[in-house]
């Protein structure tokens, strides 16, 4: 397993976020992490690179326990988008992908960061000069996938990047999306609201309620055999039952 989190437990102060979470993505794979708002999704996925430290419970990253690497490098190492994208302002989209191979040390930073951009479908001849600003939303996250990419990373968290974008360019991203994971084994932590999306990109969903999982499996089982209540409910308004 490249992703496991083990009785991850997370409060601030009398609101528990995260309550005894346990699942594991194995390697190549997708999960997705569903559920309401509130229900923890952004915490779970910001335990993997330690932009969260869990109050009990540890989360491993290839085989390590996240508390003991270092978090400043573990997240050089791992890939992550959002939904906002992210991207500096007043840096190009080239210096913009460019940025965690230039912070790895990487020589050959700049063509890393050219050939991310090639698979995203954002020739740097085209598109590197211009500021964030000068692209349109779906480029936008395009670049954001881009950058999350280039430092050569085989695991990706993905915190809703697809959900500000309209219903055309989201089905235009989301097929880059799952062509590159296919085509590169990326092992992929994804949060999303829309469980149309995690039924069709994701290997295995996982269902928080409350800082809980409420079931963990692959897209078919958990549609076919809702295990709680709730899970058939959430199902049944997303219209996916």
């Amino acid at each position: 397993m490249v992703l496991e989190a083990r009785g991850v437990t997370k409060r601030y102060g009398h609101v528990t976020a995260l309550d005894g979470v346990s699942f594991a993505v194995a390697k190549g794979t997708c999960a997705a992490l569903v559920g309401e708002s509130g229900s923890g999704k952004t915490t779970l996925l910001r335990t993997f690179n330690r932009m969260v430290d869990p109050d009990a419970g540890s989360v491993h990253v290839s085989g390590r326990d996240a508390a003991t690497l270092d978090p400043v490098a573990l997240r050089r190492s791992i890939g992550y988008a959002e939904q906002v994208g992210g991207l500096l302002p007043h840096w190009t989209i080239l210096r913009n992908v460019s940025l965690v191979p230039w912070l790895l040390g990487s020589p050959g930073g700049e063509e890393s960061a050219r050939r991310a951009l090639d698979r995203v479908t954002l020739p740097a001849e085209e598109f590197g000069s211009r500021l964030p600003r000068e692209l349109s939303g779906g480029q936008r996250q395009r670049a954001a996938l881009a950058r999350a990419l280039a430092g050569g990373s085989a695991i990706l968290l993905l915190d809703e990047p697809f959900g500000a974008l309209d219903a055309i360019t989201r089905v235009d991203v989301r097929g880059t999306f799952a062509a590159l994971r296919k085509e590169l084994g990326l092992t992929t932590l994804l949060v999303t609201h829309d469980l149309h999306e995690a039924f069709d990109l994701a290997d295995q969903v996982v269902v928080l309620r409350a800082g809980r999982v409420e079931q963990a499996g692959a897209p078919d089982d958990v549609r076919s055999a809702p295990e709680t209540p709730y899970v058939g409910e959430l199902l049944a308004k997303a219209g996916v039952a």
